[in-house]
């Protein structure tokens, strides 16, 4: 019961919480949760090659990501959802390339450079703002956090669990050295990290 739950709550790709796992399947079994958990998470690998994955110890909220080989290297990627995946890789790539978290306006500017306007309904994103601050970070791939004392309010995005779970900086730095037609290593400070 517990894989099927996850498998279905997996399709939204919003993290799973404990709490749901035990009101919504585990029930009067709560003394064999970790057995049951860890059970579950056999079976979803073994069976789907999918892997089980906490990404929040305090909130205990997990996720679930693929542990076969993507059809384009290791980027985090879904049939339906590969328009998305892309935005989504060239977002991380961004933030990575400036230093691991950018401001929301250098990220709108640079979105806009792209032909991918904020607050314009896109024919394949559709509401670009939404999918980034909400459908983006709700789904643990961004985080965004306030940044104090400016007024208006200014926002910082930084990767999320997700994102370092389903990909990696080398990864990231790879992608935007085949983009750019360069060498990884031209870009010093991001390859050291990155293949740290």
């Amino acid at each position: 019961e517990l894989v099927q739950f996850l498998l279905v709550k997996d399709q939204k790709k919003i993290p799973i919480k404990r709490a749901d796992m035990l009101k919504n399947v585990i029930r009067e079994y709560r003394d064999a949760y970790m057995e049951i958990v860890s059970q579950a998470g056999r079976i979803l690998q073994e069976t789907f090659g999918l892997q089980l994955v906490e990404i929040d110890p305090k909130l205990h909220s997990y996720i679930l990501i693929s542990s076969l080989p993507c059809a384009e290297a290791n980027h985090p990627c879904r049939a339906k959802e590969k328009e998305k995946m892309g935005l989504l890789i060239v977002i991380l790539s961004f933030i990575f390339m400036k230093g691991n978290a950018v401001k929301d306006s250098a990220l709108w500017e640079f979105l806009r450079w792209l032909r991918v306007h904020p607050g314009e309904q896109h024919e394949i994103f559709g509401d670009v703002q939404k999918l980034v601050t909400e459908e983006f970070v709700r789904q643990k791939y961004l985080k965004i956090t306030p940044i104090p004392l400016m007024d208006p309010p200014q926002f910082s995005y930084q990767w999320g669990p997700r994102a370092a779970q389903e990909t990696s900086k080398e990864d990231i730095l790879n992608f935007v050295a085949k983009v750019q037609g360069k060498n990884p290593k031209f870009w010093t400070s991001q390859h050291n990290e990155a293949t740290a």
